[in-house]
């Protein structure tokens, strides 16, 4: 079940084999059903979970009490409520399971430990999160500059997968759009 994360950190960084047991002694497998909360805002995050397989978002109430989808993250990729998870602070956003998942999961303790027992993946670390704020500030722009019928062809092109396993509410609220609205752009380009 660790092979996925070690293939994947093996594209960026060379592990040793003492280091992939490490990986395998500090990442706990865990499968969850389709609709399970694993982080709840309020909450320090107490995982950062790597998918396996399944589909995982983020999302936080706005002030009218209607869910914002701010991520989905698909296989194979890292996912929690970051900046809460590093700093143990309460998070302002909750962590879902979208379908089933498979995944990995380690605390803030164990990834402490396996940074500091790893070079690698300290490394690896390092690059994961200058991924994140690349993203991010990408997504920003996107929100900003693109009209919505543009994210979701770049959404559709990037990203086939979400379209065939994500619901369409959370992929209009993930686009910055209403479901009438995706539901108008999608009939406009059949």
């Amino acid at each position: 079940m660790h092979d996925p994360l070690i293939h994947l950190i093996t594209q960026s960084v060379n592990l040793s084999d003492p280091e992939k047991e490490l990986c395998r002694q500090y990442f706990e497998p865990v499968l969850y059903p389709k609709n399970r909360i694993l982080e709840e805002e309020g909450k320090v995050p107490r995982y950062l979970y790597f998918i396996v397989s399944g589909f995982v978002r983020l999302f936080h109430y706005n002030d009218k009490g209607e869910e914002v989808t701010t991520h989905i993250n698909c296989p194979p990729g890292f996912i929690t409520s970051y900046t809460h998870f590093v700093n143990q602070t309460r998070a302002d956003e909750n962590l879902e399971c979208i379908t089933g998942c498979t995944l990995l999961r380690i605390t803030k303790t164990d990834l402490d430990l396996l940074i500091q027992q790893s070079p690698a993946f300290k490394d690896f670390s390092i690059l994961v999160f200058q991924q994140s704020l690349s993203y991010n500030e990408k997504r920003s722009r996107e929100l900003s500059t693109l009209s919505a019928e543009q994210r979701y062809l770049k959404l559709m092109d990037e990203h086939p997968e979400l379209l065939q396993h994500v619901p369409m509410q959370y992929i209009a609220s993930f686009l910055g759009m209403n479901p009438k609205s995706l539901s108008r752009i999608r009939k406009q380009i059949k």
